[in-house]
């Protein structure tokens, strides 16, 4: 089946006299963070490709530049660089740009400047010292001396003709931090973007809002108010929009915004796949109706098929792609059969967030592509319907906060997320009714206990994976058992693009275990998992 998106997303999220951050990267891990970081000062940002042209900047009409960081070497062939219109549309007008890392270097090899080689790398930790000649607005009220976050191999060894001159060094890097006052330039070889460099929060205040004039406009309450209003242009007066709710935060925040713009022409439907958490369709369904005023959730049970389905399939990616399949099957069924409704007057609410955008539009090169996310694509030609992304520029904390200011109770705005594929992706091994049933008591159990204790809402996700094929010998009742293992995962993240292991409490770790092991039939052993991501993923499918 071919897919051809027909996307109706709504791009342009602030007026175009706002203020506004462009970010463009070079390929640094951390780039996201400067869009956050802006967005956390209450200045809408966007990022962007370095490869894009002065037509693009023009049309974003930024009121200021970021180059950010990137794993490259300006000297080298093949490196990326900003395109020479870029640049001139910047001489032209005049507006301030700061070059971070590899975006320094950039600017200052763009400028008859020199970056080489550094005879010692720096990675980690730096004492910076801002020196008393260098009085820059770019460290107002700030101490002379502060700890940054550093990760380069090159530096700038010349700052050239052009007029740029160091106000701040580091023991490896003589001109770690400068300025280009005529032109409005200004370069950090360390990150201010992570949390690991001191004041580095206080130095993007003072240049997005300080040096570039920012007005603090970005905020939530704002947010709701033009998008309603562009729904309502989008959707027109007689259209409908369709959304296929989970429960998750980015369901539930879209389903209550169209709730509050369309009123009765929206309609919310939950697929039961049968891979849901224990009790979840009737508690999402009982939880919603009651937090969104006039919502009419339609949950169809199509557990039997997707049983059917997967029968005897291990391989994630099978899964995945049947539980896709019938999800599309069993949505077109419901528009047409339950709802009676033309796919074609109506549009799709897809809950596309940024991160999910940024994965396809930054800088990482033609061999870089680690994934396409399942919510950055399309639909079959036969449901004949248009895509809707009203939070398709948002980040998940900023979607909650949407949440928050639309009156959603917390249970719905803080819930950890749940993937699309549900438990199938969380049974390593080939699905059935008894397995499934075991890990929704056991997560069950997990969750609960999180909650009881107050972890729950200092973790970013946490779930049980079952592991049905790892059978382990175990004692009890002075019995042998040869059961099932189960793993723990709970992480810490901002953004879900990168997370850590949660350091969770030995005596409530003891206590989950403990708990599962006797109430759920079938599993004789508990692990925890301490890995982060990079280098795994979150998910263990």
């Amino acid at each position: 089946m071919i897919f051809r998106p027909v996307f109706y997303f709504l791009q342009r999220v602030v007026r175009m006299d706002n203020s506004r951050i462009l970010v463009i990267d070079f390929g640094s891990p951390s780039s996201h963070l400067i869009c956050r970081r802006s967005r956390e000062l209450n200045v809408f940002s966007e990022l962007c490709a370095c490869t894009v042209d002065a037509d693009f900047v023009s049309s974003f009409n930024p009121t200021g530049i970021i180059l950010s960081g990137g794993p490259s070497s300006v000297y080298e062939s093949g490196s990326p660089h900003l395109h020479p219109s870029v640049w001139q549309w910047i001489d032209e007008s005049k507006i301030p740009v700061l070059g971070i890392c590899y975006g320094l270097q950039e600017m200052i090899h763009s400028h008859g400047g020199t970056v080489s080689p550094g005879t010692k790398r720096e990675f980690g930790h730096a004492n910076l010292k801002v020196l008393p000649t260098g009085s820059s607005s770019l460290f107002s009220g700030l101490p002379t001396s502060f700890s940054v976050w550093m990760s380069h191999g090159d530096k700038v060894t010349s700052l050239g003709p052009d007029g740029f001159e160091t106000i701040a060094v580091s023991d490896n890097s003589e001109m770690c931090a400068v300025v280009n006052k005529s032109r409005n330039f200004y370069g950090l070889q360390f990150h201010p973007e992570v949390t690991h460099s001191k004041f580095g929060l206080e130095i993007l205040k003072n240049f997005i809002i300080n040096i570039c004039g920012c007005k603090r406009e970005w905020t939530m309450k704002n947010f709701i108010a033009d998008e309603i209003e562009k729904i309502h242009q989008l959707v027109g007066p007689e259209k409908h929009v369709i959304g296929a709710v989970s429960g998750g935060v980015d369901s539930s925040v879209g389903a209550s915004l169209l709730q509050r713009a369309l009123g009765d022409r929206f309609h919310p439907i939950l697929v039961d796949t049968g891979l849901l958490r224990l009790d979840e369709a009737a508690e999402v369904k009982a939880r919603l109706e009651s937090h969104i005023p006039g919502l009419k959730l339609h949950v169809i049970d199509a557990s039997e098929k997707y049983f059917t389905a997967l029968s005897g399939i291990e391989d994630p990616e099978k899964k995945r792609k049947i539980i896709g399949n019938l999800f599309i099957e069993v949505f077109d069924e419901t528009v047409h059969n339950v709802l009676k409704m033309d796919p074609s007057n109506c549009f799709l609410l897809q809950g596309t967030l940024y991160p999910d955008v940024i994965e396809s539009v930054s800088y990482k090169g033609p061999s870089h592509t680690i994934k396409t996310h399942h919510n950055v694509g399309g639909l079959p030609d036969k449901m004949k319907m248009k895509i809707i992304e009203p939070f398709r520029l948002l980040f998940k904390d900023e979607v909650r906060q949407v949440g928050l200011e639309l009156g959603l109770h917390e249970d719905s705005v803080f819930r950890h997320p749940f993937p699309g594929p549900g438990l199938a992706i969380r049974i390593v091994g080939p699905i059935t009714r008894e397995y499934v049933r075991t890990l929704q008591l056991a997560d069950a159990i997990y969750i609960s206990e999180l909650k009881a204790t107050g972890e729950y809402n200092k973790i970013a996700q946490a779930f049980a994976v079952l592991l049905p094929t790892v059978k382990t010998v175990g004692i009890m009742g002075d019995c042998r058992t040869f059961e099932s293992a189960l793993c723990l995962r709970a992480v810490e993240s901002s953004d879900f693009m990168t997370a850590d292991w949660y350091k969770m409490p030995y005596d409530l770790l003891a206590k989950i275990s403990t708990r599962i092991v006797n109430e759920v039939k079938g599993i004789n052993r508990v692990m925890y998992d301490v890995s982060s991501k990079p280098p795994s993923t979150i998910e263990f499918l």
